[in-house]
């Protein structure tokens, strides 16, 4: 096998490295979705995500565990979301390189079945879910041109990423006392259980005139992951009055398995000297881990009335320990791809606040729901985090002892962020977010 001409190392491989090496999940992970490990439902998102002391519904077990123990029947959930992501990409120095991508996603986004019961003269409840916590979406395409008379050039870049995790969870929740309760749910991330991988697919085709001799170089590259690993939620719900309750969640951090496969196949081409033509082919598999941070909120709901009721939510991540480890034990930020030492990343602080009315008709035993939420939902990032805002609508139909029916849609922005994910290339982004899901919630015969 040929080794690389003077060319790719000296023109070639410096551009690579800027852009497919700073996509590396090796460095860093591109999460298309919110970085923040917040719950799911559409009732939660219509209220901006400020669900933690709300929490009576089976989404609780994503919430707070401790809420599951408001459900007073068996009851089985699906949600369903739609995301619809554009991002306005700009490069200072390179603008005609700047454009538009969108992407599209949609998935079973949570899955619950809960059951209540008595034993010990105590009130538990017990739930097995399903939920995807992380997208990691992207589909990018640029061309660069260097119109430099010694060396001209035009790069067509390609970079996709497709995949997510989710968690297999097993919750339990107790009624210590009639105003306070605790859970605990267990997620196991299993490849065997559900989906928990993802794959990079690098394309990159150069063609120029170095030295006035004509080539034409291509790269094509594959990056498989899949990711393993076990940890914890614990929630506490505490009514302190019939009009104020108060709930805690705190999500355990943990060092995931990291399974890694690589394929790489590179080419030169020169029509005018076929000597220089190359090819290489590679690949290769190891093992590798990265340690997923810990993260913690404190949340309350205010009841105005038995139809009205304001919660609020803030909740802490700590990203300086997301961590990637390489199989020869090198350390590096997750979030920038930075040696552990020289990141310099914070831990990110949501704020969610939401408000729900309900429509009463209790002689038809249906309620109908107006929702609304604003929020600040932060994305770690080398510096400081990167700000992003939103609002959310919901509503829905709930027929009492029967089922539940509830549409949100959530509107997610941030303006001048992603600087540091193109180290070197003054590189920012606009990111406009639109995210729709529906959930229903079917009430089975009590014990």
């Amino acid at each position: 096998m040929k080794k690389p001409t003077v060319f790719f190392t000296i023109f070639l491989c410096p551009l690579f490295l800027l852009f497919s090496v700073s996509f590396c999940p090796g460095e860093k992970l591109e999460l298309q979705s919110s970085f923040n490990p917040v719950g799911s439902g559409a009732r939660a998102l219509g209220m901006g995500g400020a669900f933690i002391a709300v929490a009576d519904d089976a989404t609780a077990a994503s919430w707070n565990p401790g809420g599951l123990m408001q459900l007073k029947k068996p009851e089985i959930s699906f949600v369903y979301s739609v995301l619809e992501q554009e991002e306005e990409n700009d490069f200072l120095f390179q603008p005609e390189s700047g454009r538009n991508h969108q992407v599209t996603a949609a998935d079973l986004n949570y899955f619950s079945a809960a059951y209540p019961f008595e034993f010990l003269q105590r009130n538990m409840i017990l739930s097995v879910s399903y939920q995807r916590l992380y997208d990691f979406y992207r589909d990018w395409s640029y061309i660069f041109v260097n119109s430099d008379p010694d060396f001209s050039y035009t790069d067509h870049w390609n970079f996709e990423q497709k995949g997510g995790l989710s968690a297999m969870g097993l919750s339990y929740s107790i009624q210590i006392v009639p105003e306070l309760s605790l859970g605990l749910t267990l997620n196991l991330w299993d490849e065997d259980l559900s989906k928990n991988s993802w794959r990079q697919t690098y394309r990159t085709e150069r063609s120029g005139l170095p030295g006035h001799t004509p080539f034409t170089a291509s790269l094509y590259r594959t990056k498989d992951f899949s990711f393993e690993g076990l940890n914890f939620n614990f929630g506490i719900l505490w009514r302190i009055h019939p009009k104020l309750t108060v709930g805690g969640v705190f999500k355990s951090p943990f060092t995931a398995d990291i399974s890694y496969q690589e394929y790489k196949h590179y080419t030169e081409n020169y029509p005018d000297r076929p000597e220089k033509n190359l090819e290489e082919l590679s690949a290769e598999s190891r093992n590798e881990e990265l340690d997923m941070p810990m993260s913690y909120g404190l949340g309350f709901v205010y009841r105005f009335s038995e139809q009205c009721y304001f919660s609020g939510d803030i909740y802490r991540t700590h990203w300086e320990d997301f961590i990637y480890r390489n199989a020869d034990g090198t350390e590096r930020s997750a979030v920038s791809g930075l040696g552990k030492k020289d990141s310099d990343i914070e831990p990110t602080c949501q704020i969610r606040t939401g408000f729900e009315y309900l429509i009463l008709n209790k002689a038809g035993g249906y309620a109908v729901p107006l929702r609304c939420g604003i929020f600040y939902d932060p994305a770690p990032a080398e510096g400081s985090p990167d700000d992003y805002f939103g609002f959310s609508l919901g509503t829905g139909f709930s027929k009492n002892d029967s089922f539940s029916l509830d549409t949100a849609y959530q509107y997610r922005h941030g303006n001048d962020v992603g600087n540091a994910l193109l180290q070197g290339s003054s590189f920012s982004q606009d990111i406009t977010e639109h995210r729709f899901y529906i959930s229903v919630i079917v009430y089975l015969t009590g014990n």
